[in-house]
């Protein structure tokens, strides 16, 4: 994740993944804090633990340590999925919530998180519930636009429109400390520095 998109931000990013996600960011974390110094990012590493996981941060960590300066050519469209944040989706703390739990108030599908940076049509079901409209989904202005993303019909929670989700995870603690996860959409590739720089800004 990053809250700049300049190339030498970019050519960053490649080295881990070619997945990146533009965040406005919250102030005070390190990647918004040093972003006005030098190129600064978040890295997604998954779950604690996985072997896999581990050596992917390892070789982003070995790449960036033998990166002698920057590539001189411009990123290129093709080799980047820009993406950049629109929602974060909550289970309000009233609403029990399990998966694969027809007892709960919010029944989340028990793979929800395969979902995970997967592109996600209109209509796809992420779980059942009793409740009109169960989830708390706000903008990074912190406007409620759950009616916007989900719809809830027949007990049935769907999505409203294409988005992808990020951060899927079925840890109910980290649903309740955190969150259940973001959406995003594709942003535009930036033509130059000037307008990445402004772009990034105003999402």
């Amino acid at each position: 994740m990053v809250s700049r998109l300049n190339q030498a931000v970019l050519q960053l990013a490649l080295l881990f993944a070619r997945t990146v996600v533009c965040f406005r960011g919250l102030l005070g974390t390190q990647t918004v804090a040093f972003s006005s110094l030098c190129p600064s990012l978040t890295i997604e590493c998954g779950k604690p633990g996985k072997a896999a996981n581990e050596e992917h941060v390892a070789r982003f960590i070995d790449a960036c340590l033998h990166l002698a300066q920057f590539p001189s050519h411009a990123v290129r469209e093709q080799d980047i999925d820009l993406y950049h944040t629109v929602a974060t989706v909550r289970v309000p703390a009233a609403a029990s919530f399990g998966f694969g739990d027809a007892r709960a108030d919010i029944d989340f599908d028990p793979e929800l998180d395969h979902m995970n940076f997967r592109p996600l049509a209109a209509g796809t079901l992420f779980g059942r519930t009793r409740l009109p409209l169960p989830l708390d989904v706000q903008d990074e202005s912190g406007r409620d636009v759950a009616a916007a993303y989900f719809a809830c019909g027949d007990g049935k929670i769907r999505l409203r429109r294409a988005t992808m989700p990020a951060m899927l995870t079925l840890d109910a603690r980290v649903v309740r400390q955190d969150c259940l996860c973001y959406l995003m959409e594709r942003l535009p590739f930036p033509r130059h520095e000037r307008v990445a720089l402004d772009l990034c800004a105003s999402v």
